[in-house]
């Protein structure tokens, strides 16, 4: 049916309901949004987008370049009060010396850990199939929550388990917590056990809940810019924790009090799971409230603690 043969029917004509009702649905198929972009994307850049570096150059790339426009705003923060006022902690600025200090422990997390694992997906892994049709709109935002709400409980369970038992936080969770204000480039001031944790279970929900790749490249950089915000040190207007309603997201407030009270705010972005578990704090300014333990957090606690018992040489 032609546009010309829609227009030119008459209003009485009852069928030029059901043909106006075809002609939006030739014009307006579920996959418009997305699929002149993902054809853009196949015509002009199919060979880096098979390529099994692909998701490594996107991941690395999002994040330096989040840090790079974070660790910028905290050098002028001092000298820019329009900045600074944004800042958890104005008067607490950060130097030079925390850079360098954060950014060698990422450089060498990358050298040593994610590089080679670079090289080994490169050399073994196949290349990446490119489906021709693109996800809907509504598939691709569902899929970015779904992964993200998965990510959340895996990394909320992971990281409650290594506060809890003293031999994981001190052998593998502690370097995380040598600055209490944290700041972007903490975001990955980690050991190579957390890094490689967080990085699997990024590369593999997507996996799990069958997502198309362009859903899987997006919940990719999606992650890493809220996980980025997490540790920035800013509460600015549009920040995720303001942007979701009903106190359902943590955000940076909630992150920076885990960092200065470590027995609360485990989960990475939503706030259910320390609701549950007992584990939450609110912030108000620069006041922390303290928690409220509940059966389900004694349960946890109970559980988690009991594999430690034998570890008696930790005080």
């Amino acid at each position: 049916m032609s546009s010309s043969r829609a227009l030119r029917s008459s209003p009485d004509d009852p069928s030029w309901v059901l043909d106006l009702g075809n002609l939006t649905a030739a014009l307006l198929p579920e996959g418009l949004v997305l699929q002149p972009v993902w054809d853009h994307l196949q015509q002009h850049h199919q060979p880096l987008l098979r390529s099994p570096l692909f998701p490594v150059v996107l991941s690395v790339s999002t994040y330096f370049v989040l840090v790079g426009l974070y660790t910028g705003l905290d050098l002028l923060a001092p000298t820019w009060p329009c900045v600074n006022r944004y800042k958890l902690h104005p008067q607490r600025p950060v130097t030079s010396a925390h850079v360098c200090s954060t950014l060698g422990v990422t450089l060498y997390n990358h050298l040593v850990y994610i590089f080679p694992a670079a090289v080994a997906q490169w050399l073994w892994r196949p290349a990446t199939g490119l489906p021709r049709q693109a996800p809907t709109l509504w598939e691709f935002l569902l899929g970015i929550l779904g992964c993200t709400v998965v990510f959340d409980f895996q990394y909320y369970l992971w990281h409650l388990l290594h506060h809890r038992v003293p031999w994981l936080y001190r052998t593998f969770h502690a370097v995380h917590h040598q600055y209490s204000q944290p700041f972007s480039l903490v975001t990955q001031h980690l050991s190579g056990w957390e890094l490689f944790s967080v990085g699997f279970w990024a590369t593999v929900d997507p996996v799990l809940l069958r997502c198309h790749c362009l859903t899987a490249w997006g919940f990719m950089v999606f992650n890493i810019y809220v996980s980025t915000e997490d540790h920035c040190g800013y509460d600015f207007p549009w920040a995720m924790h303001r942007l979701v309603p009903f106190g359902l997201w943590g955000g940076a407030p909630k992150h920076d009090a885990h960092h200065q009270k470590p027995a609360t705010n485990f989960a990475p972005f939503f706030s259910h799971w320390d609701w549950l578990g007992g584990t939450n704090t609110s912030t108000t300014s620069s006041t922390l409230s303290g928690t409220t333990p509940t059966l389900t957090h004694s349960c946890f606690y109970l559980l988690i603690t009991t594999s430690s018992f034998y570890d008696t040489t930790v005080t």
